[in-house]
């Protein structure tokens, strides 16, 4: 299901942001992008989500930055000053005569000469954490939404389903008696005397031929059956996918065993409807 949430909070003078696109996906596919001084959290940031959520393709980045409102700790590596001072005077020395001077602006430009103290890492973790939970339930309400607007389109293509079974079911009697018909007319035309008995048991085997009771039942189980599944609150989405299969085996069979042109286009409406709602219950967790 697709969603985004995102959330901030300000932990010892830094500023966390978690944000979460969640996008369709057959199963859990887990992106976490961290800082590098936070990569230790990965394992446990994983675990949270899969606390949470089971299917779909997640990109989850968590983002800090120091909170220019808070105190400055700006502190000077005095190791590397010393060393680029010594550096100096060993140049100055080895010069035939004095080299141009540089200020001790020149030396805080230096990469690395000024730091800020990092973060206690271990302290922030848990915090980091319980962020992440609450963007969490954000992405699953925003999912939730799109699920119950899934969930309508589904009933309404099962009702749809419903009523091409029950038209073909219908219909089944009078293809029978239209089969029976022209093969007793075709009878007539080669034969004066056509044989009754031999027409009966053809049509006896036609009848076993295309007999599609089965399939039309079980078309009306697997829908009751989705219907049903869509009532419920636990993940369904894998269990409809399996549903679906058997629903699209079963209008494949009908196809095959059809006689008419009426109950070819309902096996193929049945099977657009079910392609429709294959392709939906990929957004389903």
């Amino acid at each position: 299901m697709t969603a985004f949430a995102s959330g901030e909070r300000e932990i010892q003078d830094w500023l966390f942001t978690w944000e979460i696109r969640s996008v369709n996906h057959r199963y859990l596919d887990l992106s976490i992008r961290l800082p590098d001084a936070f990569r230790f959290l990965e394992p446990a940031a994983r675990s949270r989500v899969g606390a949470f959520i089971s299917r779909g393709r997640l990109d989850c980045i968590l983002s800090c930055k120091k909170n220019i409102e808070g105190e400055a700790d700006i502190r000077i590596n005095r190791e590397l000053v010393t060393k680029l001072l010594a550096a100096a005077r060993e140049v100055d020395d080895l010069s035939d005569r004095p080299l141009i001077g540089f200020s001790a602006l020149d030396v805080l430009k230096w990469p690395g000469a000024l730091y800020e103290p990092e973060a206690d890492r271990e302290l922030l973790a848990a915090e980091v954490l319980d962020l992440l939970t609450d963007v969490l339930k954000q992405t699953i309400v925003g999912r939730e939404n799109e699920g119950r607007q899934l969930a309508v389109l589904l009933r309404e293509r099962c009702l749809k389903l419903k009523e091409h079974v029950a038209a073909v079911r219908a219909r089944m009697p009078e293809v029978l008696r239209s089969i029976r018909e022209k093969i007793l007319a075709r009878l007539v035309e080669i034969s004066a005397n056509p044989d009754v008995e031999r027409l009966e048991q053809e049509m006896v085997y036609l009848a076993q031929k295309l007999d599609v009771d089965e399939e039309l039942d079980r078309l009306d189980a697997h829908v009751d059956e989705v219907l049903r599944a869509l009532g419920q609150k636990e993940p369904v989405g894998r269990r409809l996918d399996f549903l679906l299969q058997e629903m699209n085996r079963e209008a494949n069979t009908l196809g095959s065993k059809s006689a008419d042109a009426e109950t070819t286009r309902a096996s193929v409406e049945m099977k657009v409807l079910i392609e429709q709602m294959r392709e939906q219950t990929q957004n389903i967790e």
